[in-house]
C-alpha cells in the first residue's frame, strides 16, 4: 500500500490542527451542544464532510480538544514538579506553569466552566477523563517527596490545593474581562496577571502552611 506523500502528510496535519484549533475557540464560546460541525468547518475554510476525515463525529472532536488543551499543560506541569530543588519551589513552579498556561490559552478557562454548567445533569462529564493523568502525576510526585521534611511537616492536601488553585484562576481568567472593563484592567494584561500570580503563589503557601517571603526592599 502507497505512503501519502510527506506533503500530503504535512498538509494533514496542518489541517487537523486548524480544525482542534477552530473547534477549542467555537466550544469554549458556546459549549458543546451549541457548536456545529459545519461552524468549525467554515473557521477553516473547509466542507463539514471534511471534518469526518479527521473526527468521527462532534463528540471525537470535542474529546481532543479536551486531550489537546489538557495534554498542553500535563506536560508543563510535569516539567514543573520534576525539576530539582526544594519542595515548595517546585510546587510554586508548577503554580506559575498553570497561571501562565491558562493566560496563554484562556479557552481552557471557559471551557471548563461551560463543561461544569452545561453538564452537570447530563451524567458524567468528559473533562472527567483528563483527571485521571494528572491525579496519577501527583500520586508520583507525592511518592518522591515523602521523605522530604518539609512534606513531612505539612501534609499536602493535594485535591484542596489543586481546586483552589484551578478555580482561582478559572474564574479569573474567564469572569474577570467582564467584571474588569476599565482600560488596562483586563485579566490578561500584564500587571493584572502578575498580580493575580503572585495573589494565587500566596495561597498556596498559605494552604501549605509555609511562611511567606520576606516583602521586597
Amino acid at each position: 500500500m502507497a505512503q501519502a506523500s510527506p506533503a500530503l502528510s504535512s498538509r494533514a496535519e496542518r489541517t487537523r490542527s486548524a480544525i482542534l484549533d477552530a473547534a477549542e475557540a467555537l466550544f469554549a464560546e458556546k459549549g458543546f451542544d451549541a457548536t456545529r460541525l459545519e461552524d468549525v468547518a467554515a473557521a477553516v475554510g473547509i466542507r463539514r464532510a471534511s471534518i469526518v476525515y479527521y473526527f468521527r463525529d462532534k463528540r471525537e472532536l470535542y474529546e481532543a480538544v479536551l486531550e489537546d488543551v489538557f495534554g498542553g499543560f500535563r506536560a508543563r506541569l510535569e516539567r514543573a514538579l520534576g525539576e530539582s530543588g526544594p519542595l515548595l519551589a517546585r510546587i510554586e513552579a508548577a503554580v506559575s506553569a498553570w497561571v501562565d498556561y491558562v493566560a496563554a490559552r484562556p479557552a481552557l478557562a471557559r471551557i471548563v466552566l461551560r463543561e461544569v454548567a452545561d453538564g452537570a445533569e447530563a451524567g458524567p462529564l468528559p473533562i472527567l477523563a483528563q483527571v485521571g493523568p494528572f491525579l496519577a502525576l501527583v500520586d508520583r510526585f507525592r511518592d518522591s517527596v515523602r521523605n522530604d521534611p518539609a512534606y513531612r511537616a505539612t501534609p499536602i492536601d493535594a485535591v484542596h490545593v489543586a481546586s483552589a488553585i484551578v478555580g482561582a484562576t478559572v474564574f479569573f481568567i474567564a469572569a474577570m474581562p467582564s467584571l474588569m472593563p476599565e482600560p488596562g484592567m483586563e485579566a490578561l494584561a500584564p500587571p493584572t496577571l502578575d498580580a493575580h500570580r503572585r495573589e494565587v503563589l500566596r495561597i498556596t503557601r498559605r494552604l501549605l502552611g509555609a511562611d511567606d517571603p520576606a516583602p521586597p526592599c
